[in-house]
């Protein structure tokens, strides 16, 4: 879901709040972790209050932030008894009327960790009725920080690049961002005065590839100063995977972390299993094949990997990464269509699926279930569609043999997770 689509929803949900917001500080118990980014609260006379900034058996001093008929947003802004887990923020421009994007910048790093895991074990039960506890699992010589790749800002009326505060189309300008790369820190992106309102955008390649900056989706010259006129000027960037390379555009999606793209495939590869020579997997929401190639090689030349993908730009670069792989069959369109027209293959041995941030949906999940696959892998960036789709592919006959997450968005919320189902 955009940005913008974001923000109209949050303007919808202010539009039917029953009651102003408080101007007052108000005390409050901090209750168990809630998905999203929030602990939860009760007033004195009941009502729920989400809470960020705070951590679990906490007693805080909350400003309201939104009310609402079933339901209110504060934020701590002080702290009466703090929780053993918290440390001094490392990122104080996420936090209370802060930007988003750090939100639990205040958390110790293995109490991030078991914060995620709480959520995507309490989704899991609740949605699927699966009671499992689902551990997360950071990755090696991680200490929260500088792991972004990828970063997006937009200037202000003066000119300096900040991001928006949480549900909230204010921009706050930055003088820092700690969770991206030293290469991205290096370009002194912040230091710079831009025009103002535009978006800058700035990849910096894990492998080591010059950093690209784009302003409004223009590749931008920094030593000049001013948008690359050039009509083939670089827009895309190498990344390596192991003994995989691909060529992405700057502009497209790509796994943010350092580490993330060869987490993920590593847990692709052992989610597959003995799934070997000559079988037959579907690659659904390729993107540009991060896992498309490392499961053509899977395969071999005597397999078939039908990789499927909506955006036409991502595709674009998933035909650049997969020219040498005659196995690999790429189709552009909506998943759930080109699901339906793949009804007569007489059989799919495997589907790896990696759906956005809202999941599969009922009708994807009916669609892969009707190929008739011995074993689903599925990776996830949202815990509450995970738990929705696993519970959806219960009904249809599958199990849950494995799930596992992984920190791959340290001092946020999110958290990715790698699902396994077999029939």
């Amino acid at each position: 879901m955009s940005a913008g689509r974001r923000a109209e929803g949050s303007d919808r949900r202010r539009k039917v709040a029953t009651e102003p917001v408080p101007r007052e500080l108000i005390e409050l118990e901090v209750g168990p972790v809630a998905h999203g980014g929030h602990c939860v609260a009760r007033m004195a006379d009941g009502r729920v209050v989400f809470v960020r900034h705070a951590l679990p058996g906490e007693r805080v001093m909350v400003r309201v932030t939104e009310t609402g008929p079933k339901f209110w947003r504060a934020d701590a802004v002080e702290v009466l008894d703090a929780s053993a887990d918290r440390v001094e923020s490392v990122w104080p421009e996420a936090g209370p009327g802060g930007v988003g994007g750090g939100e639990l910048a205040h958390v110790r790093l293995d109490a991030q960790r078991a914060w995620k895991s709480s959520v995507l074990t309490e989704q899991l039960s609740r949605l699927a009725r699966i009671d499992r506890e689902v551990p997360v699992a950071g990755v090696p010589e991680d200490n929260g920080l500088g792991w972004r790749t990828r970063v997006s800002f937009v200037a202000d009326a003066e000119g300096r690049l900040g991001m928006r505060k949480f549900r909230s189309h204010d921009l706050v300008p930055l003088t820092s961002m700690p969770l991206m790369s030293d290469a991205l820190a290096d370009l002194g992106l912040l230091d710079r005065r831009w025009t103002a309102g535009v978006t800058v955008d700035a990849v910096a390649p894990a492998g080591g590839d010059q950093p690209i900056v784009l302003v409004d989706g223009q590749p931008f010259d920094l030593r000049r100063g001013k948008v690359d006129p050039r009509p083939h000027a670089r827009s895309t960037v190498r990344e390596v995977v192991g003994d995989w390379q691909y060529r992405v555009a700057a502009a497209g999606f790509w796994q943010v972390h350092r580490q993330a793209p060869s987490t993920l495939v590593d847990a692709v590869l052992a989610g597959i299993g003995d799934t070997g020579a000559g079988a037959v997997v579907l690659d659904l929401f390729a993107g540009a094949g991060l896992f498309t190639l490392p499961l053509a090689d899977r395969v071999g030349d005597s397999g078939r990997v039908v990789a499927v993908e909506g955006d036409a730009r991502a595709v674009k670069d998933a035909r650049r990464n997969a020219h040498d792989r005659p196995q690999i069959e790429l189709h552009q369109g909506d998943v759930s269509a080109v699901l339906g027209t793949l009804g007569e293959w007489d059989a799919v041995d495997a589907i790896v699926l990696d759906p956005p941030r809202v999941g599969a949906g009922r009708e994807v999940v009916r669609s892969m279930a009707a190929l008739d696959p011995a074993r689903i892998v599925y990776v996830a960036c949202d815990p509450a569609a995970l738990a929705r789709d696993v519970a959806y592919l219960v009904e249809e006959g599958y199990e849950l043999r494995d799930v596992q997450g992984f920190d791959l968005f340290p001092m946020t919320h999110h958290v990715e997770a790698v699902a396994v189902l077999e029939r």
